[in-house]
């Protein structure tokens, strides 16, 4: 259906059936998130987007690698398939904003209202379990709405577990000890791999992944922390991995080359406990699973960690 069509659709059978009727219809054909909006995703100069080449390997590299899994693979978390990998939507500045209930971690969340929009797609589906992560980012404002276990209301708001809001335009972390839609604290999109990225030729940024286990302490850009561990040898959030420069990428598809390249110039960066090397993207229905797929023959012991910062265990 056109989008002149759909909206006139929406308007005409909301005169008729009021916002439930609306959202539930919209929830269906409201489109997947695609580009950025026009913003950037962070400054230049933004953690995200730091160059790992060059930074020194941790001590604790091998003890790291280890305890995520050496002789375990990457696995592409993402997909053609609408309920696979993490959706987001792209609102006009004008977007009406809606109120949000946070029912876990309110006291760390940026409270609402948020610019939802009605049938906004939720990770996995609208009926799905797990995560639920929901995305929004707002063109014009150039602001990141996130929210976890997000559940719509009839009336157009939101439950959810928590929060968070980012100006993509600001370096500004979020206070220590705060969680945020991810557990280490951090924007989910920004680590997200984009189809638009893939059209372009590059990816700029450090790619979100999630590991077993994690120790009780976070490594900035992360603020948050979801374990009780002191093992030493277990990855704080926020920890980078770098796949090593001399492993060979040129047999592979050049979909896979461009993702692997970003993992050598910046890396993986842990934010969120899940299993071993999964490591996420935008839902997109261009994804070719069978080009991805090739990506599972990389092996964890191919990546090294390197020193970012301290372990810091505020909160």
């Amino acid at each position: 259906m056109a989008r002149a069509k759909l909206i006139l659709f929406a308007t005409v059978l909301a005169g008729l059936v009021g916002w439930a009727s609306l959202a539930a219809a919209a929830g269906s054909t409201y489109p997947l998130g695609r580009g950025t909006g026009g913003c950037p995703v962070f400054p230049a100069s933004n953690a995200w987007h730091e160059k790992l080449n060059n930074l020194p390997i941790s001590p604790l590299s091998s003890e790291y690698i280890a305890s995520i899994g050496a002789n375990l693979d990457l696995h592409p978390d993402f997909g053609h398939e609408r309920a696979y990998g993490i959706p987001y939507a792209v609102v006009p500045a004008d977007q009406p904003k809606v109120g949000i209930r946070f029912t876990a971690y309110g006291a760390q969340s940026n409270r609402g209202p948020y610019p939802i929009p009605p049938g906004a797609p939720v990770e996995g589906g609208q009926n799905a379990s797990g995560d639920r992560h929901v995305l929004v980012l707002q063109s014009g404002s150039c602001k990141l709405y996130e929210l976890w276990d997000a559940y719509p209301n009839a009336d157009g708001s939101w439950n959810a577990g928590s929060g968070a809001v980012f100006n993509l335009r600001s370096n500004k972390l979020r206070p220590n000890g705060w969680t945020s839609a991810d557990a280490a604290g951090l924007s989910i999109f920004a680590g997200l791999i984009r189809y638009d990225e893939i059209q372009r030729g590059y990816i700029n940024h450090a790619i979100r992944f999630t590991v077993p286990e994690t120790q009780a302490g976070f490594i900035h850009p992360a603020t948050h922390y979801a374990s009780s561990s002191t093992n030493p040898d277990l990855p704080p959030m926020g920890l980078r991995l770098r796949l090593e420069a001399s492993y060979p990428i040129a047999s592979f598809p050049r979909t896979d080359r461009i993702i692997l390249q970003a993992m050598k110039t910046y890396g993986l960066i842990v934010a969120d406990n899940g299993s071993s090397w999964f490591f996420q993207g935008a839902t997109d229905p261009r994804w070719n699973d069978n080009v991805l797929d090739d990506l599972k023959s990389v092996p964890g012991s191919a990546f090294q960690v390197v020193e970012t910062g301290p372990i810091l265990h505020d909160g």
